[in-house]
């Protein structure tokens, strides 16, 4: 029989073996880490199969088998990274350095930590002869961090629906304990708001800086649209997650307008917590003009952020947005649209994450939140109807330094939540198999 004291020293292997690959995305090569699981799952009896749309880019997706008709689940996470600039740490980056009760170095918490921490989980499990009645899939993608290249999951679901399709997904997004009120709860992140950034163009006309008045500065056209978007507040409204996570916290569901200040009062942390999940989102972040001091520019280009609620599309909200910028010489372009799902929350997975909780921390609560931004999970959801929940537990860190940390200096993940993790993880896999 394993012993948790085993899958600790296990977990922390795995995991500095997994940082010292280095997967930066761009350009990714997660085919190092891959190859370096599937190594390591043969050597505990678990079939892996690698899919690559491009060399060095590759999935590793591995399954223990079901006996019957019972629901899947998927243990979803991804294996790049962002960038790390040594001269910023600490530490060497990909040293995996384990100091103090502490693994240190590039995506430990975003997200080779989980990774590690699912391998570990599926393959204890088949040491032990464990059969789900439905299959239990780990899937560890490649491109989450950038996108654009399309050779991670959003390609699996379309290339190889049959290696990842699955009733329930386990992914990153949430599992941070929180007090709130003077009472613990751990947050399940069970909806994405979209990510619908769009591009504004401003006219003008050159002309030479030291002349001002016989040009049209298109830079400065363009200042009253960014404070615009800038002082923009939407009207907020209240989804399911919100109204139940108001249920939990606060034991009723106040009015849209009235849950920020609601929460306020009880715990700062909450109020900024829910506020970005009230309503959509606009904050402009970039801007091109001039390429030279000396000349007035023409065009002016804007890049807005744009996160959308569940259910929002970017023409419902683009006849709001242009009434918020008025009228003007301007052009309006969507850039893409990422996101954007939600998953029910009366389910057996969520059962599973209860009894966990419960098992755990009996004074603790479950409760949901959405994602401000995505994770992989809406690929699921979208293709699938896949009932996917984020949530990875974090007892030992507080939210407020993991997220100072993840794409960040520094980054590390205490080896008391690793553990913490994969009890979690064979948990579920037990609980719904």
């Amino acid at each position: 029989m394993t012993t948790a004291a085993s899958l600790r020293d296990e977990v922390v292997q795995l995991l500095q073996e997994l940082i010292r690959l280095n997967t930066v995305n761009p350009p990714g090569n997660e085919s190092l880490a891959a190859e370096h699981l599937q190594a390591y799952l043969a050597l505990n009896g678990v079939e892996s199969k690698l899919y690559a749309k491009v060399p060095g880019r590759a999935n590793l997706v591995a399954r223990i088998p079901g006996t019957g008709d019972g629901p899947s689940l998927v243990f979803l996470s991804h294996t790049d990274t962002v960038l790390a600039d040594p001269a910023e740490w600490e530490r060497d980056p990909w040293s995996g350095d384990l100091v103090a009760g502490e693994v240190w170095g590039r995506g430990a918490l975003d997200m080779k930590g989980e990774v590690a921490a699912s391998a570990v989980a599926i393959a204890s499990l088949a040491r032990e002869g464990f059969r789900p009645a439905g299959d239990l899939i780990f899937v560890a993608a490649a491109d989450e961090e950038d996108g654009t290249d399309e050779v991670g999951l959003q390609w699996l679901v379309e290339a190889h629906p049959e290696a990842v399709r699955a009733d329930y997904s386990v992914n990153e997004g949430g599992g941070d304990r929180v007090s709130i009120g003077g009472r613990v709860f751990y947050l399940c992140a069970t909806a994405e708001k979209m990510s619908a950034p769009f591009k504004l163009r401003v006219r003008g006309r050159s002309g030479h800086a030291s002349m001002p008045g016989i040009a049209d500065n298109a830079l400065v056209k363009a200042a009253r649209l960014v404070e615009a978007l800038g002082t923009y507040r939407a009207l907020p409204s209240v989804g399911p997650e919100v109204a139940a996570f108001m249920r939990a916290v606060t034991g009723g569901e106040p009015a849209p307008e009235d849950v920020v200040t609601r929460l306020r009062e009880i715990d700062l942390f909450a109020a900024d917590l829910i506020e970005p999940l009230l309503s959509l989102t606009v904050s402009p972040t970039m801007v091109t003009a001039s390429a030279k001091r000396n000349v007035i520019p023409a065009l002016c280009e804007l890049t807005v952020d744009c996160r959308l609620l569940p259910g929002q599309q970017p023409e419902d909200v683009e006849p709001l947005i242009r009434a918020v910028l008025g009228d003007g010489d301007y052009e309006l372009e969507w850039i893409e649209r990422w996101g954007g799902t939600r998953s029910a929350l009366d389910t057996p997975l969520w059962a599973a994450l209860e009894s966990w909780v419960a098992g755990e921390e009996p004074q603790a609560t479950l409760a949901p939140v959405m994602c401000a931004g995505f994770t992989d999970s809406h690929w699921l959801r979208d293709a699938f109807g896949t009932v996917a929940y984020g949530f990875f537990p974090a007892r030992t860190m507080t939210p407020e330094l993991a997220a100072r940390l993840i794409h960040s200096a520094n980054e590390r993940i205490p080896v008391d939540d690793l553990e913490l993790g994969v009890g979690f993880l064979r948990h579920v896999a037990r609980s719904l198999g």
